[in-house]
């Protein structure tokens, strides 16, 4: 793993701060790092830093920007395996799914890289109407100024990416607020962008929950931005709090997959065991509602559960394992809690339906009911559930039957039922052969409904992190 000073970052100097955090690695249980905690003091000097460099980052010309992003994804690539093991301690993410997001955080920063020298405006033909004749119109994007980052903990690397990259590209300044149980990968990731030229102030790391750091950086009038992944009630909160300031939240799901009586079994069943267990389900967009036509759903059913059996359970420094723990103990209660309400509701456990401590086992159900908590709510865990469906169109629409709308997947040969499927679901992403899991970095992601507002995909962030600023001109 990554040796590194564990302080936090104001006004490009490492500060010691105030009481310690515990650094846990999740499946042990181990303390292997302690992080200090920043006081509402340290929470004012970096926004005052940030405040002070956001000039300075906005006159930093776009080559320069891009020349420091494409060397922060250098660095990453260079300390990938030691980044990788870093994020399996800390986050129990299983070390081939942790070096996965070190490649990911890689593409994050190179496409912002080069979306720093693709920032413009256009011109607006102001003659269009009687009252713009003799005008010349254009508009220019200009940076927000100081962003907060509140980032969560499943991808402590490249979500963190996603809210940092696009700031940096856009002109702008950072505090970067990551999650209290991972905060060591983001520790790594400012000493890269600081390495690699970042100004000082440029990017400030501060450390503490949400209750008192959060708050205090969503309620500063000097933050002009907020992007927040996290959980609805946090971002019902912050929306609450913020006060005049644009904000990006990315907030959960409940993702349903649909399974035409067409599709390929053998493909979809892998596809999902992937998609509701990788990290034991702690993904927004992990598979959690799987829809099958009757007549496929035995046989699919048993691949499934096959697929399932076949993952490795363990320790997530274990180059072999697949699925290990979660990221706090309580979560494994909780879940473990929703999965025996729903067994004493009639549910069926096909596989798994056991906690380990920290790990929960993946676990298929069967004979599950719309109103139960592992179907309605966001189960955040290694939990799918499996309902049978006899129309297509009613498949649909139990699949949309949530307040949620981040991403929504359909296996179908059929492309009448591709454009039903993208017609009917109202969700920010409708995935086609493919489950809900699937993500690539420069596409745009966020959700509809109570799944957030705004969008990531670094293109769209910068949008986002950008003012447009209109020029007129009497010719």
């Amino acid at each position: 793993m990554l040796q590194m000073a564990e302080k936090l970052l104001v006004g490009g100097r490492w500060i010691d701060g105030g009481p310690p955090l515990e650094v846990r690695n999740k499946y042990t249980r181990d303390v292997f790092a302690t992080l200090p905690t920043a006081r509402p003091e340290d929470v004012d000097a970096a926004i005052a830093a940030a405040t002070d460099a956001a000039p300075v980052m906005a006159a930093m010309p776009a080559h320069r920007r891009s020349e420091i992003l494409a060397r922060t994804a250098a660095l990453l690539a260079e300390y990938r395996d030691d980044v990788a093991r870093t994020i399996a301690a800390e986050a129990g993410k299983a070390l081939k799914w942790a070096r996965l997001e070190t490649d990911r955080a890689v593409a994050t920063f190179t496409c912002a890289a080069e979306e720093a020298k693709r920032i413009h405006g256009e011109t607006v033909p102001l003659d269009a109407v009687p009252s713009g004749e003799g005008f010349f119109g254009f508009y220019i994007r200009r940076p927000v100024g100081v962003v907060a980052a509140i980032s969560p903990f499943n991808f402590p690397l490249n979500l963190v990416a996603h809210k940092v990259a696009p700031a940096i590209a856009a002109g702008n300044s950072i505090v970067l607020k990551p999650a209290s149980t991972t905060p060591l990968t983001a520790v790594a990731l400012c000493r890269f962008l600081t390495e690699a030229g970042l100004p000082p102030g440029g990017i400030n790391l501060v450390v503490g929950p949400g209750s008192t750091v959060g708050d205090q950086l969503v309620a500063d009038p000097r933050v002009a931005k907020i992007t927040f992944t996290g959980s609805p009630d946090v971002g019902r909160q912050i929306m609450t709090r913020a006060g005049i300031k644009k904000v990006t939240l990315e907030l959960g799901n409940t993702s349903p997959v649909v399974i035409a009586p067409d599709a390929d079994l053998d493909l979809v069943a892998k596809r999902c065991a992937f998609g509701a267990f990788y990290y034991s389900g702690q993904v927004c967009i992990s598979v959690q509602r799987i829809f099958t036509d009757r007549k496929v759903h035995e046989p699919f059913t048993e691949r499934f559960v096959a697929a399932t059996q076949n993952l490795v359970v363990g320790d997530p420094l274990d180059e072999r394992t697949d699925v290990g723990p979660m990221i706090d103990i309580r979560e494994a209660e909780r879940i473990e809690g929703w999965v025996d309400e729903a067994r004493q509701g009639g549910a069926q456990v096909l596989i798994g339906g056991q906690r380990n401590g920290p790990v929960y086992l993946p676990t298929v159900l069967t004979r599950v009911r719309p109103e139960m908590k592992v179907v309605a709510q966001e189960a955040f865990a290694p939990v799918a559930s499996v309902m049978e469906y006899d129309d297509f169109e009613e498949a649909l629409r139990a699949a949309d039957a949530t307040e949620y709308g981040l991403q929504a997947a359909v296996f179908t040969r059929d492309i009448g039922r591709v454009f039903q499927a993208i017609r009917r679901l109202n969700f920010g992403g409708v995935i086609i052969n493919e489950i809900p899991t699937f993500r690539v970095d420069h596409m745009p992601y966020g959700g509809n409904r109570q799944s957030g507002v705004g969008r990531e995909g670094v293109r769209y962030a910068i949008e986002e992190m950008t003012n447009i600023q209109m020029v007129v001109i009497r010719t």
